[in-house]
Protein backbone atom coordinates (compact mmCIF):
# COMPACT_ATOMS: atom_id res chain seq x y z
CA UNK A 1 0.00 0.00 0.00
CA UNK A 2 1.52 3.91 -0.76
CA UNK A 3 2.42 5.72 1.53
CA UNK A 4 -0.07 8.52 2.19
CA UNK A 5 2.69 11.05 2.60
CA UNK A 6 4.04 10.21 -1.06
CA UNK A 7 1.18 10.78 -2.95
CA UNK A 8 0.99 13.77 -5.47
CA UNK A 9 -0.91 16.55 -3.55
CA UNK A 10 -3.70 17.41 -5.36
CA UNK A 11 -4.06 20.59 -7.73
CA UNK A 12 -6.56 23.35 -6.90
CA UNK A 13 -8.68 23.86 -9.98
CA UNK A 14 -9.36 28.00 -10.70
CA UNK A 15 -12.43 28.74 -10.07
CA UNK A 16 -14.60 29.67 -13.62
CA UNK A 17 -16.21 33.00 -12.16
CA UNK A 18 -13.53 34.46 -10.19
CA UNK A 19 -12.72 37.88 -10.49
CA UNK A 20 -9.30 39.04 -12.00
CA UNK A 21 -7.25 41.00 -9.11
CA UNK A 22 -7.96 44.39 -9.79
CA UNK A 23 -5.50 46.82 -11.73
CA UNK A 24 -4.58 50.13 -10.25
CA UNK A 25 -5.49 53.27 -12.20
CA UNK A 26 -2.50 55.26 -14.22
CA UNK A 27 -1.44 57.88 -11.66
CA UNK A 28 -1.84 61.29 -13.54
CA UNK A 29 1.32 63.75 -13.46
CA UNK A 30 1.81 65.53 -10.31
CA UNK A 31 1.63 69.65 -10.61
CA UNK A 32 5.33 70.49 -10.06
CA UNK A 33 6.13 67.36 -12.23
CA UNK A 34 4.19 69.07 -14.93
CA UNK A 35 5.75 72.13 -14.61
CA UNK A 36 8.98 71.17 -14.21
CA UNK A 37 8.64 69.27 -17.59
CA UNK A 38 6.96 72.55 -19.08
CA UNK A 39 10.42 74.21 -17.82
CA UNK A 40 12.10 71.51 -19.03
CA UNK A 41 10.90 71.95 -22.46
CA UNK A 42 11.88 75.43 -22.70
CA UNK A 43 15.31 75.04 -20.97
CA UNK A 44 15.79 72.74 -24.06
CA UNK A 45 15.44 75.13 -26.75
CA UNK A 46 17.61 77.55 -24.88
CA UNK A 47 20.62 75.77 -24.49
CA UNK A 48 19.95 73.43 -27.47
CA UNK A 49 19.60 76.39 -29.40
CA UNK A 50 22.63 78.16 -27.96
CA UNK A 51 24.61 75.00 -28.89
CA UNK A 52 23.19 74.67 -32.28
CA UNK A 53 24.17 78.13 -32.74
CA UNK A 54 27.60 77.47 -32.14
CA UNK A 55 28.13 74.45 -34.67
CA UNK A 56 26.58 76.38 -37.18
CA UNK A 57 28.95 79.57 -36.87
CA UNK A 58 31.62 76.52 -36.88
CA UNK A 59 29.86 75.00 -40.42
CA UNK A 60 29.82 78.31 -42.00
CA UNK A 61 33.50 79.16 -41.50
CA UNK A 62 32.46 81.83 -38.23
CA UNK A 63 35.03 80.29 -36.02
CA UNK A 64 39.12 79.93 -37.47
CA UNK A 65 39.78 78.74 -34.02
CA UNK A 66 38.19 76.38 -30.89
CA UNK A 67 40.06 80.44 -29.05
CA UNK A 68 37.66 82.03 -31.54
CA UNK A 69 35.04 80.37 -28.58
CA UNK A 70 35.79 82.52 -26.40
CA UNK A 71 33.75 85.11 -27.96
CA UNK A 72 31.17 82.71 -29.59
CA UNK A 73 28.48 85.35 -28.48
CA UNK A 74 29.59 87.53 -31.86
CA UNK A 75 30.33 84.55 -33.77
CA UNK A 76 27.04 83.55 -33.65
CA UNK A 77 25.02 86.79 -34.15
CA UNK A 78 27.73 86.75 -37.58
CA UNK A 79 26.44 82.94 -38.54
CA UNK A 80 22.84 83.54 -38.25
CA UNK A 81 22.91 86.97 -40.32
CA UNK A 82 23.55 84.40 -43.29
CA UNK A 83 20.78 83.62 -45.25
CA UNK A 84 18.18 81.17 -43.97
CA UNK A 85 20.71 80.24 -40.60
CA UNK A 86 18.30 81.52 -38.32
CA UNK A 87 15.24 79.33 -39.82
CA UNK A 88 18.06 76.41 -39.64
CA UNK A 89 18.74 77.16 -36.24
CA UNK A 90 14.87 77.37 -34.83
CA UNK A 91 13.89 74.30 -36.84
CA UNK A 92 16.78 72.35 -35.65
CA UNK A 93 16.25 73.58 -31.92
CA UNK A 94 12.37 73.01 -32.16
CA UNK A 95 13.11 69.42 -33.60
CA UNK A 96 15.66 68.89 -30.35
CA UNK A 97 13.15 70.02 -27.78
CA UNK A 98 10.13 68.31 -29.07
CA UNK A 99 11.72 64.99 -29.56
CA UNK A 100 13.36 64.69 -25.79
CA UNK A 101 9.83 65.58 -24.76
CA UNK A 102 7.94 63.00 -26.32
CA UNK A 103 10.32 60.53 -26.03
CA UNK A 104 10.76 61.29 -22.22
CA UNK A 105 6.90 61.46 -21.74
CA UNK A 106 6.89 58.33 -23.59
CA UNK A 107 8.67 56.69 -21.20
CA UNK A 108 7.52 58.62 -18.13
CA UNK A 109 3.29 57.92 -18.84
CA UNK A 110 3.38 55.29 -21.53
CA UNK A 111 0.14 54.18 -20.04
CA UNK A 112 -1.33 57.50 -20.26
CA UNK A 113 -1.45 58.52 -24.32
CA UNK A 114 -4.09 56.43 -25.42
CA UNK A 115 -6.72 57.30 -22.79
CA UNK A 116 -8.99 59.47 -23.67
CA UNK A 117 -10.26 61.24 -20.67
CA UNK A 118 -7.73 62.99 -17.82
CA UNK A 119 -5.75 61.84 -16.57
CA UNK A 120 -4.50 60.42 -20.02
CA UNK A 121 -3.33 62.77 -22.74
CA UNK A 122 -6.00 62.01 -25.68
CA UNK A 123 -4.18 60.80 -28.21
CA UNK A 124 -6.83 59.04 -29.68
CA UNK A 125 -10.00 59.75 -31.88
CA UNK A 126 -12.19 62.52 -31.27
CA UNK A 127 -15.33 61.02 -29.65
CA UNK A 128 -17.16 63.07 -32.78
CA UNK A 129 -15.69 63.56 -35.91
CA UNK A 130 -16.91 67.05 -36.24
CA UNK A 131 -14.48 68.65 -33.56
CA UNK A 132 -12.10 68.01 -36.77
CA UNK A 133 -13.42 70.69 -38.74
CA UNK A 134 -14.81 72.69 -35.65
CA UNK A 135 -11.39 72.85 -34.33
CA UNK A 136 -9.86 74.48 -38.31
CA UNK A 137 -13.15 76.97 -37.34
CA UNK A 138 -11.63 78.09 -33.98
CA UNK A 139 -8.31 77.86 -35.12
CA UNK A 140 -8.85 80.25 -37.78
CA UNK A 141 -11.23 82.57 -35.59
CA UNK A 142 -9.04 82.77 -32.70
CA UNK A 143 -6.39 85.34 -34.21
CA UNK A 144 -8.77 87.03 -35.89
CA UNK A 145 -11.12 88.09 -32.39
CA UNK A 146 -8.00 88.03 -30.36
CA UNK A 147 -6.05 90.28 -32.49
CA UNK A 148 -8.64 92.59 -32.65
CA UNK A 149 -8.63 92.70 -29.02
CA UNK A 150 -4.80 93.06 -28.35
CA UNK A 151 -4.45 95.98 -30.87
CA UNK A 152 -7.89 97.80 -29.03
CA UNK A 153 -5.60 96.66 -25.90
CA UNK A 154 -2.22 98.49 -26.87
CA UNK A 155 -4.04 101.42 -27.80
CA UNK A 156 -2.02 102.14 -30.49
CA UNK A 157 1.33 100.53 -29.56
CA UNK A 158 2.98 98.28 -32.05
CA UNK A 159 2.55 95.27 -32.00
CA UNK A 160 5.30 93.01 -32.61
CA UNK A 161 6.37 89.05 -32.32
CA UNK A 162 9.65 87.49 -33.14
CA UNK A 163 8.01 84.88 -35.22
CA UNK A 164 6.83 87.47 -37.88
CA UNK A 165 10.18 88.95 -37.85
CA UNK A 166 11.95 85.15 -38.02
CA UNK A 167 9.55 85.06 -40.83
CA UNK A 168 10.59 88.36 -42.79
CA UNK A 169 14.54 88.12 -42.35
CA UNK A 170 14.00 84.29 -44.02
CA UNK A 171 14.67 83.38 -47.74
CA UNK A 172 11.06 82.25 -49.25
CA UNK A 173 12.72 78.74 -50.30
CA UNK A 174 13.24 78.60 -46.20
CA UNK A 175 9.91 79.85 -45.10
CA UNK A 176 8.33 76.20 -46.78
CA UNK A 177 9.90 73.68 -43.92
CA UNK A 178 9.70 76.26 -41.30
CA UNK A 179 5.76 76.78 -42.09
CA UNK A 180 5.52 73.13 -41.81
CA UNK A 181 7.18 72.57 -38.32
CA UNK A 182 5.48 75.50 -37.10
CA UNK A 183 2.73 74.31 -37.76
CA UNK A 184 3.27 70.71 -36.81
CA UNK A 185 6.17 69.93 -34.01
CA UNK A 186 5.08 73.57 -31.78
CA UNK A 187 1.46 72.45 -31.44
CA UNK A 188 2.24 69.29 -31.22
CA UNK A 189 4.41 69.52 -28.17
CA UNK A 190 2.59 72.42 -26.43
CA UNK A 191 -0.67 70.91 -26.60
CA UNK A 192 0.78 67.45 -24.97
CA UNK A 193 2.48 70.03 -22.33
CA UNK A 194 -0.61 72.13 -21.44
CA UNK A 195 -3.56 70.44 -22.48
CA UNK A 196 -2.44 67.24 -21.45
CA UNK A 197 0.76 66.61 -18.68
CA UNK A 198 -0.73 70.30 -16.90
CA UNK A 199 -4.44 69.95 -17.66
CA UNK A 200 -4.11 66.30 -16.24
CA UNK A 201 -2.63 67.15 -13.01
CA UNK A 202 -4.62 70.07 -12.26
CA UNK A 203 -7.89 68.30 -12.59
CA UNK A 204 -6.63 65.72 -9.84
CA UNK A 205 -6.48 69.09 -7.40
CA UNK A 206 -9.04 71.18 -8.60
CA UNK A 207 -12.09 71.24 -10.26
CA UNK A 208 -12.57 71.50 -14.46
CA UNK A 209 -13.44 75.13 -14.00
CA UNK A 210 -10.53 76.13 -12.36
CA UNK A 211 -8.16 73.68 -13.82
CA UNK A 212 -8.76 74.97 -17.08
CA UNK A 213 -8.06 78.56 -16.35
CA UNK A 214 -4.93 78.24 -14.93
CA UNK A 215 -3.69 75.50 -17.13
CA UNK A 216 -5.01 78.25 -20.02
CA UNK A 217 -2.78 81.19 -17.74
CA UNK A 218 0.23 79.20 -17.35
CA UNK A 219 0.19 78.65 -21.76
CA UNK A 220 -0.10 82.67 -21.89
CA UNK A 221 2.60 83.65 -19.72
CA UNK A 222 4.70 81.42 -20.91
CA UNK A 223 4.29 82.88 -24.23
CA UNK A 224 5.05 86.13 -23.09
CA UNK A 225 8.43 86.36 -23.69
CA UNK A 226 8.04 86.09 -27.67
CA UNK A 227 5.60 88.97 -27.69
CA UNK A 228 8.68 90.95 -25.98
CA UNK A 229 6.20 90.87 -22.62
CA UNK A 230 3.71 93.18 -24.49
CA UNK A 231 0.99 92.65 -21.67
CA UNK A 232 -1.73 93.41 -23.63
CA UNK A 233 -1.07 90.27 -25.69
CA UNK A 234 -2.22 88.38 -22.77
CA UNK A 235 -5.83 88.26 -23.25
CA UNK A 236 -5.73 87.29 -26.98
CA UNK A 237 -3.58 84.14 -25.48
CA UNK A 238 -6.16 82.97 -22.56
CA UNK A 239 -8.68 83.18 -24.95
CA UNK A 240 -6.98 80.94 -27.44
CA UNK A 241 -5.55 78.71 -24.31
CA UNK A 242 -9.90 78.57 -23.29
CA UNK A 243 -10.63 77.55 -26.30
CA UNK A 244 -7.98 74.67 -26.60
CA UNK A 245 -8.79 73.05 -23.37
CA UNK A 246 -12.75 73.24 -24.57
CA UNK A 247 -11.63 71.70 -27.61
CA UNK A 248 -9.26 68.81 -25.35
CA UNK A 249 -12.32 68.06 -22.88
CA UNK A 250 -15.65 67.69 -25.07
CA UNK A 251 -13.99 66.15 -27.98
CA UNK A 252 -11.80 63.27 -25.67
CA UNK A 253 -8.71 63.64 -27.61
CA UNK A 254 -5.90 66.26 -27.91
CA UNK A 255 -5.76 66.06 -31.84
CA UNK A 256 -8.72 68.61 -32.07
CA UNK A 257 -6.33 71.27 -30.25
CA UNK A 258 -3.15 70.52 -32.10
CA UNK A 259 -5.36 71.13 -34.93
CA UNK A 260 -6.91 74.60 -33.89
CA UNK A 261 -3.30 75.51 -32.32
CA UNK A 262 -1.35 74.77 -35.93
CA UNK A 263 -4.37 76.85 -37.43
CA UNK A 264 -3.73 79.30 -35.42
CA UNK A 265 -0.50 79.41 -36.19
CA UNK A 266 -1.45 79.34 -40.00
CA UNK A 267 -2.57 82.74 -39.54
CA UNK A 268 0.57 84.01 -37.66
CA UNK A 269 2.38 83.01 -40.31
CA UNK A 270 0.46 84.01 -43.50
CA UNK A 271 2.28 87.29 -43.50
CA UNK A 272 5.59 85.12 -44.30
CA UNK A 273 4.75 84.65 -47.96
CA UNK A 274 3.04 88.23 -48.64
CA UNK A 275 5.76 89.87 -47.77
CA UNK A 276 8.28 87.66 -49.82
CA UNK A 277 10.32 88.71 -52.19
CA UNK A 278 11.71 86.04 -55.15
CA UNK A 279 15.17 86.63 -53.91
CA UNK A 280 14.46 86.13 -50.13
Amino acid sequence: MANPALREPRRSTPTPNAAPPPTRPPRAPGLWIALGWIALYFVLQAVGGGLIGIVLAIATGSVDSWQGLAHFEHLVHTALEQPGMQALLVMLTLGLATSAIVLLTCHRWPQLWSLARPPGFGFVRPSKIGYLPLAVAIGLAAPLLGGWLTNWLAQGHPVTQNIQQLGENTPLAWRIPLVLMVLSLGPLVEELLFRGVLLSALLQRWGTAAAVLLSSLAFSLAHLPGLDWQVFALPDLLLLALALAWLRLRSESIWPSVIAHGANNLLAVAAWFVVAHPGG
